[in-house]
């Protein structure tokens, strides 16, 4: 029989100084670990060290490792988190009437392409009930109005917590979150906006673009925070155009776009590949 070995994903950041990579590899050594991959950056603008390490051992247990690590930590001042690796994240989408990326996220889903587990469907709109019945996952119509919206939060986030969800991915779901939703999903929900961002904001932007007959489209993904499309950038991607192009044509290229980029945004997330760096984003691929 194959041996059982227990595998961790470490994420840190603290004040950058020498000997930090020798002081975590001696300590994961100490542990009993086998580090499979590592990486780090040097912010010279913040000064500040991060670093993303994969590692695994027979012996190792979760609890006993975190409170090594506390101690180990506080004498770098570090920021960290730890996770296991052999986990699917749980997940909860968020959709309202156009479906190419929560179709995407599905599929990648269930070929096995994302380490995530997509627990519940929300939407505003009842058009994909029956995706979501077709994968098997559970869907929940909660419409919005201006009246109803504080209510309507309400039951996103009672679906949420139950759920256990540590990522909310909001696939084309067009609404304004709250300022309280938004902190209470802080770090943990991407939006992927039909945009390169910080062009062609608000409404129907493939017109926008028409209308200025642009030569690159694109989408990005994004944590979501309080001050609209604002948040950290994950990942971004462009498509050439010409003036050939009808409005159509953007639309359906830059739905491609937008399906490319919300995945790997979410991969990446899952994979516990992203560090907050301020309003900016640290990605080891």
């Amino acid at each position: 029989m194959a041996r059982m070995v227990n595998a961790f994903i470490l994420n840190l950041s603290c004040p950058d100084r020498t000997g930090i990579v020798h002081a975590v590899s001696g300590f994961l050594l100490e542990q009993g670990a086998n580090i499979e991959e590592a990486a780090q950056y040097n912010d010279p603008d913040t000064g500040l060290f991060f670093m993303r390490v994969q590692f695994a051992g027979d012996a190792l247990s979760l609890d006993a490792l975190k409170v090594d690590l506390a101690v180990f930590a506080a004498s770098f001042g570090m920021a960290w988190q730890l996770h296991r690796r052999d986990g699917q994240m749980k997940t909860v989408l968020m959709v309202s009437k156009e479906g190419h990326c929560l179709n995407d996220l599905l599929f990648r889903w269930k070929s096995g392409l994302l380490p995530i587990h997509i627990a519940a469907i929300i939407s505003n709109h009842r058009d994909f009930y029956q995706l979501a019945a077709s994968y098997n996952v559970p869907f929940h119509h909660i419409p919005v109005s201006a009246a109803t919206k504080a209510q309507a939060e309400e039951k996103q986030l009672d679906i949420i917590r139950a759920e256990g969800a540590e990522l909310v991915v909001l696939a084309r779901y067009m609404q304004v979150l709250s300022d309280n939703l938004c902190r209470e999903l802080s770090g943990k929900a991407i939006n992927i906006h039909h945009s390169f961002l910080p062009s062609f904001k608000g409404a129907k932007p493939y017109y926008q673009a028409h209308d200025r007959g642009v030569k690159l489209i694109g989408a990005t993904a994004h944590y979501v925070t309080a001050d609209l499309d604002e948040g950290p950038i994950i990942e971004q991607d462009v498509a050439r155009v010409d003036h050939s192009k009808t409005v159509e044509d953007l639309t359906a290229q830059g739905r491609d776009t937008e399906s490319q980029v919300l995945a790997r945004a979410v991969k990446w997330h899952s994979e516990h590949r992203i560090l907050l760096n301020g309003h900016k984003t640290v990605i080891f691929k």
